[in-house]
């Protein structure tokens, strides 16, 4: 009895021991993803492209480590079971597919962006660094609901996230396999940018809460007109003031196209107030416009030549009441009807005709043949005139 005490107690020191070598090492702690819009909600549009603010915390940091992570919005297979992980042998186009972009912060259009090791010999080409806790914060853009999606093996389909869960993913960078900064965040799309109708003031205040989380989203200043949904209607000298509906900017995207005039509007607005329109970072910019009876405006804003493709943003902010909204929105390149790069060309070329010759030695030339003809002619005319000589 004593010697199978004695060997059951050893079983249960090699158990413990055993158990100490096998048991996993402490896991890192889960990377995790936040998503806030411009208005404070987390949903993204599903009729604008919207501006994400994403905020990781609890992702892996190798000083040094070559690459990073790449933070970008897509669709996964399996996003509850984890088999679209690329270190569970996950393939793009076949189990998770995303809006591509180029890599390079110089290139990249927002859609897709790299955040890189402290320290990484691919620092230069991210948009952001990890911090030390694992923490980063970047802006990405979502086009709509509906996306393109481009394999390895140039492979296109088309991805509706109106019909599959979309949402923000992240993986190891530059080929790198690292399960500790996986991560599929889901995004809803919804109305974030819808127009709420403007109150008759006969009819009372208008739908939607005047005050909540989501009142005044989007918007800067405490004056009159910065509550979203809010209707501004009072008396005063100036008279009733018409109710205002949710502040927004529209761009006429058939319009934005370099070197044209594009057309675009606002409303939310101080009726009456002057608004100011500036395009990116003052690339170019039209105003003050006085706001409408119903805090509306519209313009026309001349696009520069060289503007560039690709997204652009453009402000418009109200001088009394600080509301100011923007909208990105795509810049395509200026072509002629045939497709080609637009370039002023005259209906005909002056200097030469259809033929290369030059056109203006052409009019030198029969204009010195009719002057020949009219000087023979005068003289053939002295000629006929002169009377004749009888010789003595």
């Amino acid at each position: 009895m004593k010697r199978l005490t004695t060997a059951m107690t050893a079983l249960a020191l090699a158990g413990l021991l055993l158990g100490g070598v096998l048991a996993p090492p402490p896991a890192h702690a889960d990377s995790r993803v936040t998503v806030s819009n411009d208005r404070g909600g987390s949903q993204a549009d599903a009729t604008y492209q919207t501006r994400l603010t994403l905020r990781g915390t609890g992702f892996q940091v190798v000083d040094g480590g070559f690459g990073g992570v790449y933070v970008m919005f897509g669709w996964v297979r399996d996003a509850r079971g984890g088999g679209w992980r690329p270190s569970n042998g996950g393939l793009t186009g076949q189990d998770y597919q995303y809006i591509p972009d180029a890599e390079d912060a110089a290139d990249n259009k927002g859609y897709l962006t790299f955040v890189a090791f402290p320290g990484s010999s691919t620092a230069s080409e991210a948009s952001a660094v990890l911090a030390a806790d694992g923490s980063f914060t970047v802006d990405i853009t979502i086009p709509g609901p509906v996306f393109q999606s481009v394999d390895r093996d140039g492979a296109v389909a088309q991805v509706d996230c109106r019909r599959v869960q979309c949402g923000v993913i992240t993986i190891g960078a530059h080929g790198v396999k690292n399960p500790a900064n996986e991560s599929f965040t889901p995004v809803d799309f919804g109305d974030v940018y819808d127009q709420a109708p403007a109150a008759d003031p006969t009819d009372g205040p208008a739908d939607g809460p005047a005050d909540g989380p989501d009142a005044g989203a989007g918007t800067t200043g405490s004056g009159p007109g910065t509550t979203a949904g809010t209707p501004a209607a009072g008396t005063g000298r100036a008279g009733r003031r018409a109710a205002t509906a949710r502040p927004l900017a529209v761009v006429d995207r058939a319009t934005a196209v370099e070197g044209r005039a594009m057309a675009f509007s606002g409303q939310g607005f101080q009726p009456g107030e002057q608004v100011v329109a500036v395009l990116d970072d003052g690339v170019a910019a039209i105003g003050p416009m006085q706001a409408g009876a119903s805090g509306e405006v519209a313009g026309v804003l001349q696009l520069p030549v060289d503007l560039g493709v690709g997204t652009h943003e453009l402000r418009l902010s109200g001088a009394a009441s600080g509301t100011e909204v923007a909208q990105l929105f795509p810049v395509a390149a200026g072509t002629d009807a045939s497709g080609a790069a637009a370039e002023p060309v005259a209906a005909e070329d002056a200097s030469t005709r259809g033929d290369g010759q030059p056109a203006g030695w052409v009019f030198l030339g029969v204009a010195g043949a009719v002057f020949l003809l009219a000087v023979a002619g005068l003289a053939l005319g002295r000629v006929r005139r002169r009377p004749a000589q009888v010789p003595a």
